[in-house]
This record gives C-alpha cells, structure tokens and sequence, in this order.
C-alpha cells in the first residue's frame, strides 16, 4: 500500500520507479547546492531575501522536474519549452543574478540525472570563482572616479554649442553632449555631458568655472552609469 502511493497512474511493467531513498538523496543534494549557491551570491552582492530563497530552492525543483522526465524524451523536450518560458515578473534582474540562476538550473538539472559528485564538484568550482572575482573585484573599471557625468542648466539665451570648450579643454580628456532638454516652459536648457576628467582633485574647481558661465544656475556631476554594459 505504501509502495502504491509513489507510483504513477500511468506507469506500467516497463517503467522504472524511482526508490524512495535515491529521491531523498537527490533532493537532499540538490538543497544543499542550493544553499550553496546562495550563500556564494550573498558575498559582497546586494541581494534581496525572495532571490535568495528563490536561489536556494530552485536546484531541488529542476532536479525534481528531471527526474520525472525519466529519460522521456518527448518530456523533456516539453520541460525544455516551460523553462523557456520563464521571465522576470518585475525589474529585469543584473548579469550576475541570471548566470546564478542559470547555475542553480544547471546544478538541480545535474543532480536530477543522479550525477550528485559531479554537481556537488561544478557548484562548488563556480562558488569559488564567484566568491574569489567578488574578492579580487575583477572587471572593476579601472579609474572609474574619472567618469562623470554633466547635468548643467543655462538660459535659452546662452549658445551652449561652444560655450563651455575651454573650460572642457582645461579639466577634461574627452567630453562629449549627450542630451539636450528644455526645462522651466523653455526659459532655460538642461544639458547632459559625458565627461573624462583629467584630474579628479579639481572637479570643484571645474564647477566654479562652469558657474560663471551658466550664471550660477544649476549644476550637478555624478558618476557616469554603464548600464549599456549591463544585460
């Protein structure tokens, strides 16, 4: 009777059960990458607690899904499709959130082929090397303080082609206008620069010069964003 209850209503003489303790010890596995994998993540990131537990859970519910597949090819084609389908429901998540989401599907997809060595060996591999890229802050941009962004606003009688060249000249490397808008019902320009500087030490004194141009109207500087890099 207790037998009966973990066989399906469709199996027949042919198909292989799977005993109750080789899914214990999958589940029990996949789980553990899991929390592996999340405890990796949370190293020097900005996490929030539903993408941990999310991280944590989802190796066990690939390898659960995989291993009712049962080398069913027609299932597993059909199981390839539903992940497919699979999408943020909210904000797009970073690079690194979706290569830890498609590692916690690769380990669960492992461990539900009954390889548990070999997906315990590649979490632990990738863990690594996230946690030692994290430590050793590879792929940070290098001089990054230099990178700024302009937002400066002056009346719309004041050219704003060439107006700030020589004080570009002076405190930058390359400086290039990327946004033009009108602001205060057309009275004044709001201008966007994507600036190099020079010397990051005299940035306040680049704002001074930039103030007696724009007659002392707004003015704000900011690190320059590189969300064009992003996924």
């Amino acid at each position: 009777m207790f037998d009966s209850l973990f066989r399906g209503l469709f199996d027949t003489d042919m198909t292989v059960v799977i005993r109750m303790s080789d899914f214990l010890l999958c589940l029990g596995c996949s789980l553990l990458i899991g929390l592996i994998l999340a405890g990796s993540y949370m190293y020097r990131s900005r996490y929030t607690k539903s993408f941990i537990v999310t991280l944590a859970l989802l190796p066990a519910v690939v390898c659960v899904v995989i291993m009712m597949v049962n080398g069913n090819i027609g299932a597993g084609v059909a199981v390839a499709g539903a992940f497919s389908l699979v999408r943020f429901r909210s904000v797009p998540g970073t690079a690194k959130e979706i290569t830890m989401l498609f590692l916690a599907m690769g380990s669960g997809l492992i461990t539900g082929m009954g390889y548990l060595g070999f997906a315990l060996l590649f979490t632990l591999i990738m863990c690594g090397l996230s946690i030692l890229y994290s430590h050793l802050d590879f792929g940070t941009r290098k001089n990054a303080d230099r990178y700024k962004t302009l937002n400066i606003t002056i009346p719309e009688d004041l050219d704003y082609t060439c107006v700030f060249d020589s004080v570009f000249s002076r405190y930058t490397t390359s400086c290039e206008l990327i946004r033009v808008k009108t602001s205060n019902m057309g009275s004044m320009f709001r201008l966007t620069y994507n600036l190099t500087l020079q010397d990051v030490s005299k940035e306040k004194e680049m704002i001074d010069q930039l103030r007696c141009r724009n007659g002392n109207l707004e003015i704000s500087v900011s690190r320059q964003e590189t969300t064009a890099a992003e996924l």
